[in-house]
């Protein structure tokens, strides 16, 4: 994101913009500023109040510009942090939108599939009962079949064409 920021942004303290000329001299030439930036205290402590009686004055104010920058960074990390959140938060509801979509068709598929099981179990059912009295009846068909061939006289003749014989 810094890349964004021109060079002579004045917000950088960028000592080579147009507006760091402004006191009639280069920065190269103002070497209180130059030397109280190198000799700064180098113990590693981030304490500005430390060496508060080596520093010289332009030191506070190359702190006080670092502490500036950090701080533009922070908020500016902070900001892509919340928009990275934002999106990830943005397409966990998608998500969770297509799935309750998906869940609701797939809810209303499975309801038509048990609807046609169930049609399909009652049709099932009544041709097996079907069936039951189908045969009863073809039972009850053949019993009389065979008690009126038992009722007729077997002399000559038979129920059956192929039984009668002719006596010669």
């Amino acid at each position: 994101m810094l890349s964004a920021i021109s060079a002579s942004d004045a917000l950088l303290g960028n000592p080579f913009a147009s507006s760091a000329f402004d006191g009639g001299f280069p920065p190269w030439d103002c070497t209180d500023f130059f030397f109280a930036a190198i000799n700064t205290s180098s113990s590693g402590s981030d304490d500005p109040n430390e060496n508060n009686a080596k520093e010289k004055p332009g030191s506070e104010a190359v702190m006080n510009e670092r502490k500036r920058r950090r701080k533009i960074s922070n908020r500016e990390s902070a900001r892509r942090s919340r928009m990275r959140k934002q999106r990830h938060l943005e397409n966990l509801r998608n998500q969770l939108k297509a799935s309750r979509v998906e869940n609701r068709e797939l809810n209303n598929r499975l309801q038509l599939m048990v609807h046609h099981f169930n049609r399909v179990r009652t049709e099932n059912d009544w041709l097996r009962s079907e069936r039951t009295l189908l045969r009863q009846k073809l039972s009850y068909m053949t019993q009389i079949l065979l008690f009126q061939q038992l009722q007729q006289p077997s002399l000559s003749s038979s129920a059956w064409p192929c039984n009668n014989v002719t006596p010669q």
